[in-house]
């Protein structure tokens, strides 16, 4: 063995002891670490050629490279609907590494820790209130789980002309409705050579509204003339929270022939809270669904899950199928994730998800997702109140999206969110919205309370001072 390697043997506990204290200290203190900062490394470094062993590399990492890092798993930390580790996560995330499982197969030689990832989809379907319809997978974020979902949407969709469009190729147009799609649904039909201008836009509703306007939707259907389609539809827009409406979309799936995609990424979590559950009626009904983990279920980044019907597993099989690796065995023997997802190497995704459900249960999520809610309108009433910011759409359910008040202070917009960031005690991203420059501030970290709220707006109105606004 390596001389550095042996010494790390030797050495270990004492290493991973001086890691965890690390940790430690880092989440203990993260009300206090900036949420934002301008420092910076040369990344030319020349690689070492005998190695300089785990401790020396922390004493490096500690030097150099932690001072880069920011509070985004803390309590103010608003931006790109962030949620921050909760401790069974973290236990969960660390024995994944620990464990360090390559999950696939259920049944194979070796270990069959895909059977882990198959309860904790069942368990999350419980949370959910889904039926036992879908099936489902971890993938690493809503952008992977919509490629998973829209990838056999795509086979479907050449299946309705007899057609194998993962085996052949594409070879017609591809028929793609929606209103208010996220950004990863379009990068997605570009990585799946469907073409991410080849989509048709529906009306939204109107009166501040992102969500499908379904009269829109079904003259656009009429007007296809019975040809298939395919129907992106969103629980929880980027900017507003907004949800189209799932039981109307489901009387159109009775009446023609399409499939139902739903982008989940975080509004899916609504389900979770009798106040909330409304928003989600109907979407049982939806062929697949796109949900992130790392977002409401606050667990460590690289976590999502796609469900899709077991109706459509064959589809499923022929778009993800490992089909040219001898020593991987008949790939229709035995259920192996490899065949149904774009990975064919994956870790114990599923762990950390798993630890969290059962540690937090039903109650503890909803309990989440309420106060996530609750702290956006505390936040929206706290705007209203100041004279100088205006919402630019009502609170749905835990985004609030605001700007500066009056048309003169919109090319201020910029300057001001740039300025509070660099303060490092909140931080918010820029949105535009309804032509309008405005910020996004949205709320699922499990750490955040009103006293963050409090901070939150005194770092406002000192904002406004610092720029004499």
């Amino acid at each position: 063995m390596n001389s550095v390697l042996q010494h790390d043997l030797n050495d270990f506990e004492n290493i991973l002891n001086q890691v965890k204290q690390q940790g430690i200290d880092f989440l203990n203190n993260i009300d206090s670490i900036p949420t934002s900062n301008k420092n910076t490394i040369d990344p030319t470094r020349d690689l070492n050629e005998l190695g300089l062993g785990s401790l020396v590399a922390l004493k490096e990492f500690n030097e150099r490279l932690a001072p880069l890092m920011v509070a985004s798993p803390g309590p103010r930390y608003l931006g790109f609907v962030t949620g921050g580790s909760t401790p069974a996560s973290i236990v969960g995330d660390w024995l994944t590494t620990v464990y360090d499982q390559n999950t696939q197969a259920v049944k194979a030689q070796g270990g069959v820790s895909a059977l882990i990832e198959f309860e904790t989809i069942n368990l999350l379907l419980q949370l959910l209130n889904l039926p036992k319809s879908f099936s489902g997978g971890f993938v690493t974020g809503a952008t992977m789980s919509n490629f998973t979902c829209l990838g056999v949407a795509r086979q479907w969709f050449g299946a309705q002309s007899g057609k194998d469009f993962a085996k052949n190729g594409i070879s017609e147009t591809i028929n793609i409705l929606t209103a208010t799609p996220h950004s990863s649904s379009i990068k997605t039909l570009s990585m799946l050579g469907v073409g991410s201008n080849n989509y048709t836009t529906i009306k939204t509703i109107e009166g501040n509204r992102e969500a499908i306007d379904i009269a829109d939707l079904e003259q656009h259907i009429q007007n296809l003339n019975g040809k298939p389609f395919i129907l992106i539809s969103s629980a929880g827009t980027v900017n507003t929270a907004d949800f189209d409406d799932f039981e109307a979309i489901s009387k159109l799936k009775e009446k023609y022939n399409f499939w139902w995609h739903i982008d989940a990424a975080f509004g899916g979590f609504a389900a979770v809270s009798d106040k909330f559950k409304h928003l989600v009626e109907g979407w049982e009904g939806a062929d697949s669904i796109t949900i992130d983990c790392h977002k409401w279920l606050n667990v460590p980044y690289e976590s999502a899950f796609y469900l899709i019907k077991k109706e459509h597993m064959n589809l499923q099989v022929e778009t993800f199928q490992n089909s040219n690796a001898p020593y991987l065995g008949n790939p229709l023997e035995n259920f192996n994730y490899l065949n149904v997802l774009p990975e064919n190497s994956r870790r114990l995704r599923a762990l950390p998800v798993w630890f969290s459900l059962v540690a937090y249960g039903k109650e503890g999520f909803q309990d989440i997702i309420e106060n996530s809610t609750a702290l956006a309108l505390h936040f929206a009433n706290a705007l209203i109140e100041n004279d100088n910011f205006e919402l630019l759409a009502p609170i749905r359910l835990n985004n609030v999206c605001f700007t500066l008040k009056g048309n003169q202070n919109q090319e201020k917009v910029s300057a001001f969110l740039t300025h509070l960031n660099d303060k490092g005690k909140v931080f918010m991203t820029p949105t535009v919205y309804q032509n309008k420059k405005g910020i996004r501030a949205s709320f699922v970290n499990w750490r955040t309370t009103e006293n963050d709220i409090k901070i939150i707006i005194e770092e406002l109105i000192a904002t406004l001072s610092d720029l004499d606004l």
